[in-house]
C-alpha cells in the first residue's frame, strides 16, 4: 500500500474530482459518510453523548458533514468550532450552513473561551486540522488539545491527530492530539509509524473514500506499507521432487563466549524458515553447544577457543548471516575485513559485525551489493550518525544505503526497510518482541530466505513480517510479557501457515487493520 505526503493527497483529491466530475463538497460528503458509518457501526444508536471539535478547514468541514449525519440518526452530540484563523474553507462553510438549517448551534472557541467540561463526554471526535498544518498550534489552541488529551475519554481523530504534520517534525512542546484512533482517508499516514509522531496514534483504520484508483496506481510514492495478500503472492511454493539442496546451504558466522546462546537461536531460526543446509562458524567454546542444541546444522571451529579470528570456507554458501554473538575483539575485526575482501556471497550483517564495520568505516566499501543490515537503534545511530527527528534520521538512512548499495533495517515498533531510495514499513509485530534475542532470530530469517533465492529485498520484508507475525501469534498465546525469543521461534511454523491460509489454533490480531 503506498503512503503518499500530504501534497500527493490534495493531487489524489483533485484528480478524483476531475476524473468523476464530482465536486470538493461531494468529495467530503463521501469523507463523512464514511466516518458516519464506522462510528455507527460500533455504536448503534447507543445513547452516548458525542463531543466534536472541528477546525475551521476542510478537516473541520468533515467534522461538521459528520455533525450532521450523527444528529439525523439520533445521537447527542455537541459541536465546537475552534476558531484559529478568520480564514474560513469553502467546503467548512456550506457544511456550517447545513447545520444552521437543521437548529444545530455550534459552540465557538477562541482565546478568551473557558476550557470545555468534558465531564459527561463518552466520545470526542477530532477534527481541528488536518494534513495541511504546516506550523504548530497557538498556545490556547494547544491548551484545548491538552484538554482532550487529559480528559481520559475515547478520541477519535479524522484523518491525522490534529496538531501533527505530515512531513515534519515536532517542535518542542507542542500541542498534538493523542488519538485512541485514527480513521485515516484511503492511505495512511507516514507520521503513524515514526517513533516520534506515531506514540500519539494508539490504533488506526483505513476509510476507502473511492480516491481515483488510476491515480494511485500510477503516482510514485517513497513509502509503503507491506500488506498480508502482498507477502502471501511471493512464498515460493516447494517442488514435490525437490532436495535439500534445493533449499540453499546458508552459514551463520558468530558466538564468542557467554554468547553461543546468540547463535543457537539464529541457527533454529534460519532452519524453520526452511533453509536445506545449514553450517555454523564459531569459536571452539561453541561446538558443544551448538551440536547438542541444533542437531540438523553442521559445525565449524574457529581457530579461536574464545571468539572468532577468522572466517575460513572451503566450500559454496548460498548466503551468510555474521555478527550474532560475535564480539568486537581486533582480531575478530581483522577477520571480518578479510572476509569481506574475498567473498561476495548475499550476506546478512548483524549485531556485533554492524558495530566493527562503525569503527572500521572503510570496510563498508566492501560489502556486496544487496548485502542486507539489521541493526538496533544504537547500532544505526553509530553507521550513518546521530539524528535529530525521524524525519532526519529517514533521510540519513537512505543516504547511507544508496551509498553503499544496502538493504538497510531499521528496527523498531514497525520496522522500516530502506533500499534504493525506498522505504517499506512492516505492520507485524508487538512490544513483547523486545527482549533478549528477538534480533538473533529476525538475522537467522532473513539469511535463510537469502539462502532459498529470495532477491534480498523480497527476503528482508518477507523475513520481518514472518518474524513479526510469529511474534503476534506467540503473544496472542502467551502475552506480550511472556514472549521470549524462544517463544518466536515456536511460532514461526503458525506464521508460515497462517500467510498460506492454513488453519492456526488461534489468529494474530492484525495491528494494520482495514475498514472498506
Amino acid at each position: 500500500m503506498k503512503i503518499f505526503d500530504a501534497e500527493q493527497v490534495r493531487k489524489a483529491d483533485k484528480s478524483t474530482m476531475d476524473s468523476q466530475k464530482i465536486s470538493s463538497d461531494e468529495l467530503m460528503e463521501r469523507a463523512a459518510m464514511g466516518l458516519f458509518h464506522w462510528i455507527h457501526k460500533r455504536l448503534q444508536g447507543a445513547p452516548v453523548k458525542i463531543s466534536l471539535f472541528c477546525g475551521i478547514g476542510n478537516n473541520g468541514g468533515d467534522g461538521l458533514a459528520l455533525c450532521r449525519h450523527l444528529w439525523e440518526h439520533g445521537y447527542h452530540i455537541e459541536v465546537f468550532v475552534v476558531n484559529y484563523s478568520e480564514y474560513r474553507s469553502e467546503d467548512f462553510l456550506t457544511n456550517l450552513a447545513r447545520l444552521k438549517d437543521r437548529k444545530i448551534w455550534p459552540n465557538y472557541l477562541d482565546e478568551a473561551s473557558v476550557l470545555p467540561n468534558l465531564q459527561d463526554t463518552e466520545l470526542v471526535i477530532d477534527a481541528i486540522f488536518g494534513i495541511g498544518l504546516n506550523r504548530p498550534p497557538a498556545p490556547w489552541v494547544s491548551q484545548i488539545i491538552k484538554g482532550i488529551n487529559n480528559s481520559g475519554k475515547f478520541v477519535l481523530s479524522v484523518d491525522i491527530p490534529s496538531g501533527m504534520f505530515m512531513d515534519q517534525a515536532l517542535q518542542k512542546d507542542q500541542g498534538v492530539i493523542h488519538a485512541t484512533y485514527v480513521l485515516s482517508f484511503q492511505t495512511p499516514k507516514l507520521p503513524f509509524f515514526l517513533p516520534d509522531t506515531g506514540r500519539y496514534v494508539d490504533q488506526w483504520a483505513i476509510l476507502d473514500i473511492g480516491l481515483d484508483e488510476e491515480f494511485i496506481r500510477n503516482e510514485e510514492a517513497d513509502y509503503f506499507l507491506t500488506e498480508q495478500e502482498e507477502v502471501r503472492s511471493c512464498l515460493k511454493f516447494r517442488d514435490r521432487f525437490s532436495h535439500k539442496g534445493t533449499y540453499g546451504h546458508a552459514l551463520i558466522a558468530g558466538g564468542s563466549f557467554g554468547k553461543i546462546g546468540a547463535v543457537i537461536l539464529s541457527a533454529r531460526a534460519a532452519l524453520l524458515t526452511g533453509c536445506g543446509l545449514l553450517t555454523l562458524h564459531v569459536p571452539g567454546c561453541g561446538y558443544v553447544p551448538l551440536q547438542t542444541a541444533v542437531p540438523e546444522a553442521m559445525v565449524q571451529t574457529d581457530k579461536g577457543e574464545k571468539y572468532v579470528t577468522g572466517i575460513e570456507i572451503d566450500w559454496k554458501a548460498d548466503a551468510i548471516g555474521i555478527g550474532i554473538g560475535l564480539g568486537r575483539e581486533n582480531a575478530t575485526a581483522s577477520a571480518l575485513g578479510a572476509f569481506l575482501k574475498k567473498h561476495k556471497t548475499p550476506l546478512v550483517l548483524d549485531a556485533d559485525s554492524l558495530n566493527i564495520l562503525s569503527e572500521n568505516t572503510e570496510m563498508l566499501s566492501l560489502m556486496p551489493e544487496g548485502t542486507i543490515l539489521t541493526p538496533h537503534p544504537g547500532e544505526l545511530a553509530r553507521l550513518i550518525g546521530a539524528w535529530n527527528d525521524d524525519f532526519e534520521k529517514l533521510e540519513k538512512a537512505k543516504a547511507f544505503a544508496d551509498q553503499y548499495g544496502c538493504v538497510l533495517v531499521i528496527k523498531g515498533a514497525y520496522t522500516l526497510i530502506i533500499h534504493k531510495g525506498k522505504g517499506y514499513i512492516n505492520p507485524t509485530g508487538n512490544p513483547g518482541m523486545a527482549t533478549a534475542g528477538s534480533g538473533d532470530v529476525l538475522a537467522g530469517i532473513i539469511t535463510s530466505l537469502l539462502a532459498q533465492k529470495y532477491d534480498p529485498l523480497a527476503a528482508t520484508r518477507l523475513g520481518v513480517y514472518l518474524h513479526g507475525l510469529a511474534g503476534d501469534i506467540g503473544a496472542h498465546k502467551l502475552g506480550e510479557e511472556s514472549l521470549t525469543a524462544s517463544g518466536i521461534l515456536e511460532h514461526i511454523s503458525a506464521a508460515f501457515a497462517y500467510l498460506r491460509n492454513r488453519d492456526i489454533p488461534s489468529d494474530p490480531e492484525d495491528k494494520a487493520q482495514e475498514e472498506q
